[in-house]
């Protein structure tokens, strides 16, 4: 897992200088500049709008007692979109836009939703709900953490 990451901190910032730099000898770099400040406050100000959006959809399905699973995925995408928006870059510039944009989003998330369904069904992930007791996907038996309800807790002035 390091080395990936490694290699994507690595990697991301090359491709990215390249792309800067061969767009920049084609249209000037005055330009290439603008476009890249441009595609930032365009995706900031959807990314605002889509996160409004998504947060309200999460107090609806959560006032009429739904869990909001997909708006939360969603949730997610949206602030990795509008992180990798603010790096400057064309190759970032359009994986924020393709995490922002409602079509894109939803199939990404859809995507994303079935790989941690697989996780859970290979029991590589546990599952915890407030109140109720442990529920684990695999049959291991070590409680590993603390669960602590709101009233257990004094405030600490």
């Amino acid at each position: 897992m390091f080395f990936k990451l490694l290699m994507l901190f690595i990697l991301i910032p090359l491709i990215e200088l390249f792309l800067l730099l061969e767009i920049s000898s084609y249209i000037g770099v005055f330009t290439t500049i603008m476009i890249i400040v441009l595609t930032g406050v365009i995706g900031t100000v959807i990314a605002k709008t889509q996160g409004y959006m998504v947060v309200n959809n999460i107090r609806r399905k959560l006032n009429t007692g739904q869990m909001p699973t997909d708006d939360l995925i969603g949730a997610l995408l949206i602030l990795m979109g509008g992180v990798t928006l603010l790096t400057p870059g064309f190759l970032t510039d359009i994986t924020g836009f393709l995490l922002i944009l409602p079509g894109s989003r939803n199939v990404i998330a859809a995507l994303v939703k079935k790989r941690f369904l697989k996780y859970v069904k290979e029991n590589k992930v546990e599952v915890h709900r407030s109140g109720d007791s442990y529920y684990s996907s695999s049959d291991n038996s070590e409680d590993d953490f603390i669960d602590i309800d709101p009233e257990d807790v004094e405030d600490i002035k």
